[in-house]
């Protein structure tokens, strides 16, 4: 089985997503595109990479404008199929919010907000979209000495609600204030959660606990209030957060007077500390931890029992001669009060996967690039760019495994020890195989040739 092979399997089950066979060939050809054509992904040169420059192009926009599909439909396919490579009783889903850059003002969903880049003494804003991803963690270091793969499963466009101007009617701002409550980050990540749940069980994977791991800003009321059947939360909390246990059982109180914060439990010398393994950083290493059942957060979680677990700072040497540094400790909530803390602190080092996911969107493959305006091609058209990035790496995994093979060009020397393969080595492989096998592509109509993409990078 090669890549393009591969590839094509899973994109064919993108068929009912589309209304006509049309449709759905050419979403496959801008998928290919997206994937392989040099320079800024804009739709300009997806359509050069294809050899279609001298056909009409308005087609190409009005997928994403008027043809009616549904672009999270494309991600149910992949879960599927991944499935198979999850086979342990906790599934673990990686949610975090992305920004995307935009300059044209003329984009309903774009509005200013605080720039992820700016230094920490200094908060510069940028205009552009937001937008909430999900990722599926699959476990590879089960059978292989590799990292775990994060696979995207959501990518959906979280807007901001307009704020009315300063001469609004009182009842409009009222209303304002109404639509915050209901539409924000942390209601799309309970939204999406339930999402995902109901896909995993039509996936075959009613059997399994569907765990959510994020970062601090959805360790809060909203996310731990709504908390699905069968689902977990494994987030990151604050180490001043006012922790308590349940008050005795002869008193009228539900929460104890007592209460603590996470960094008096890591500073606490009568709590002795535990030790694991987990794989990551390409190894299996060791984590000291502190675990403590049944505490009760009452303003981020009232009355949900939740486990709390802390992680001790991690040493580490920038090289062999240099002194030892110590990473900050992390502190997790979990509503998950069963399951073993191995299992639990895997995922959580694994939720470091979506944002390797977040820079080859961005760097490699170009997400959000397209010069598009429409309000429902906005949403759309980088949808479609995360799935066929999602559906390339699954492809990968099905056709060669989960290590780097001979399939692979060979590495330059600072590379040497590349255990899996990078998203730019599955691109110059699908790239190579897209030019030695074209009777694959004939249904599709692609042409992929060296002169159209350096004429399309030079448009």
């Amino acid at each position: 089985m090669t890549l393009l092979s591969a590839f094509l399997s899973i994109v064919a089950d993108w068929r009912p997503v589309f209304p006509r066979k049309g449709t759905w060939i050419r979403a496959v050809r801008q998928a290919l595109g997206t994937l392989t054509c040099l320079g800024r992904r804009t739709l300009t040169r997806v359509i050069w990479a294809q050899g279609r420059q001298d056909q009409n192009w308005s087609g190409e926009y009005l997928l994403h404008s008027r043809c009616p599909w549904q672009p999270q439909q494309l991600f149910q396919p992949i879960i599927k199929r991944a499935l198979a490579y999850c086979p342990q009783r906790l599934v673990g889903v990686a949610i975090d919010d992305t920004r995307v850059r935009k300059t044209g003002r003329s984009i309903p969903q774009a509005f200013y907000q605080r720039d992820a880049m700016s230094p920490p003494f200094h908060v510069n804003l940028m205009l552009g979209l937001r937008f909430l991803q999900a990722s599926l963690l699959v476990p590879l270091h089960r059978h292989a000495p590799v990292g775990t793969r994060a696979l995207p499963i959501r990518f959906q466009e979280v807007s901001r609600v307009k704020r009315p101007g300063k001469k609004a009617s009182e009842e409009t701002q009222q209303q304002y204030r109404d639509a915050v409550k209901k539409h924000n980050l942390s209601r799309s990540f309970v939204d999406m959660g339930k999402q995902l749940r109901e896909e995993l069980d039509q996936a075959g994977g009613r059997h399994k606990v569907l765990v959510l791991t994020g970062d601090g800003s959805f360790c809060n009321r909203t996310c731990f209030g709504e908390i699905p059947e069968r689902t977990v939360l494994l987030a990151r909390a604050r180490k001043d957060a006012k922790l308590c246990f349940r008050a005795p059982a002869d008193s009228r109180r539900f929460y104890g007077v007592e209460k603590f914060t996470p960094e008096q439990v890591r500073q606490d010398e009568d709590r002795g500390w535990k030790t694991t393994k987990i794989f990551y950083g390409g190894k299996r290493r060791k984590i000291r931890y502190k675990e403590v059942a049944e505490v009760y957060w009452q303003r981020g979680a009232r009355q949900r029992p939740l486990r709390l677990i802390v992680i001790a700072p991690t040493p580490y040497r920038k090289s062999k001669s240099k002194k030892m540094y110590y990473r900050d400790p992390a502190y997790l909530l979990t509503s998950d009060l069963h399951s073993s803390c191995k299992q639990l602190l895997q995922i959580y080092f694994d939720r470091w996967q979506i944002e390797v996911n977040h820079r080859e969107e961005k760097d490699t493959l170009g997400v959000g690039q397209a010069q598009l305006w429409n309000v429902n091609s906005v949403p759309k058209q980088p949808a479609l760019a995360v799935a066929s990035y999602s559906a390339l790496l699954l492809a990968s995994l099905e056709a060669f495994g989960a290590e780097r093979g001979a399939a692979y060009a060979p590495l330059p020397k600072w590379r040497r020890n590349a255990r899996r393969p990078s998203c730019l080595d599955l691109v110059t492989l699908l790239r190579k195989e897209m030019v030695q096998n074209p009777v694959l592509l004939e249904e599709f109509d692609f042409k992929l040739t060296d002169q159209a993409l350096v004429q399309g990078a030079a448009a």
